[in-house]
């Protein structure tokens, strides 16, 4: 039911990300609002008496039709970190404001913000020096004045616990998902496309980001020598594979940025997904490969294993023998490669991205009045 006096409450949204190129960040801010769409469209009990408000700056443009059930601000007065610092708090007065990129205004403490990491602190090669610097002060100072703080994994809390000395009974954890993937349309002809030949590949899929890790792919590809598969790397703007290019094996076959379309497809028609990551909050790549039946080869880390479970094969993402063979192992056991399908199946089953905008509006809920 709706508060005293009728009026919904209001939850305002910061639409901030919407302005750049999407991330994996990015992609969990996307599935958690038109999940929250759906969940007004369908008069779900868990939005019952909320309206939500996604505020956006003057350089964003967002359809209509993108969250039919939203009502889009744009609210004026600049863009950038002055935005999100001076004018989206303004336009958020009197509401719960809800940030899903790791990020908020630090005068505002009728928030709840989503921290995916503490990767600035852990990975700091991987970014600007003042990148760093604005994290450093920024995502203990949100810990603190927040009402609640959320991420993604077991993993991740306890990052945030040690890296910000954010108390733990303010941090909760949500689900991630892959089932984004099925809703793409898919390429039919990506082979063709890309030029691939007709035998069986390994998909890798990577940006230049330091705690990536491509080089690793690249060290496994070179130990390889010859193989009876193709290795197809998808990524573009990766100084790393420059050598590897000039230099390139015959069964390296690098298709640079693809379309989400091409990319379904390259994950359907993939014989396994090799995930070489030094440092993730969850590892999402390795769970949307699973979602489209492709089996995972993966770093062991922590998050990782929290996301795949029991569904994919490790190696230790410092060694290039290690990755080669678990390489060599999957492609050369095609029953292997039928059981991590199965299990990679029964693994993301688990989730869904209605699952997570139910788990957020549960999390949320003692900070807005009562319904």
């Amino acid at each position: 039911m709706a508060p005293a006096g009728g009026d919904p409450t209001i939850v305002s949204i910061n639409g901030r990300y919407l302005g750049r190129r999407p991330t994996g960040v990015d992609r969990f801010a996307n599935e958690v609002i038109r999940s929250i769409d759906e969940l007004v469209a369908t008069q779900a009990p868990a939005v019952a008496g909320l309206s939500f408000e996604l505020l956006i700056p003057p350089s964003v443009q967002v359809e209509p039709e993108r969250f039919p059930n939203l009502r889009i601000r744009t609210v004026p007065g600049g863009n950038g970190q002055y935005w999100e610092q001076v004018c989206l708090p303004l336009a958020a007065r009197g509401t719960l404001l809800l940030n899903l990129c790791n990020a908020g205004p630090l005068l505002y403490r009728n928030q709840v913000t989503v921290m995916h990491d503490a990767a600035p602190m852990r990975v700091p090669q991987a970014y600007t020096r003042a990148f760093r610097a604005w994290y450093r002060m920024m995502a203990p100072w949100i810990g603190r004045i927040a009402r609640r703080v959320l991420t993604v994994s077991e993993f991740s809390r306890g990052e945030l616990i040690q890296a910000y000395h954010i108390p733990g009974r303010k941090i909760g954890v949500l689900p991630m998902s892959g089932d984004h993937m099925l809703r793409l349309p898919e390429e039919v002809d990506v082979r063709e496309k890309f030029h691939l030949s007709g035998r069986p590949y390994i998909l890798a899929v990577s940006s230049a980001s330091h705690h990536k890790n491509f080089r690793l792919v690249v060290e496994a590809i070179e130990l390889l020598k010859a193989t009876d598969y193709d290795v197809v790397i998808v990524g573009g703007g990766m100084p790393m594979l420059k050598a590897v290019q000039q230099a390139s094996p015959d069964f390296v076959k690098r298709v640079g940025y693809v379309e989400d379309g091409d990319l379904k497809a390259l994950f359907r028609q993939a014989a396994c997904f090799v995930f070489p990551s030094l440092y993730e909050g969850f590892g999402l790549p390795p769970v949307e490969a699973m979602t489209l039946g492709c089996p995972v080869i993966a770093s062991n880390l922590p998050s990782v294993r929290e996301a795949c479970g029991d569904a994919a094969i490790y190696f230790r993402p410092t060694s290039a023998a290690e990755c080669g063979e678990a390489m060599m192992h999957v492609m050369h056991d095609s029953a292997l490669r039928d059981r991590l399908r199965t299990q990679g199946f029964a693994n993301v089953q688990r989730r869904s991205w209605r699952l997570t905008a139910d788990r957020l509006l549960t999390e949320i809920s003692p900070w807005l009045p009562q319904r």
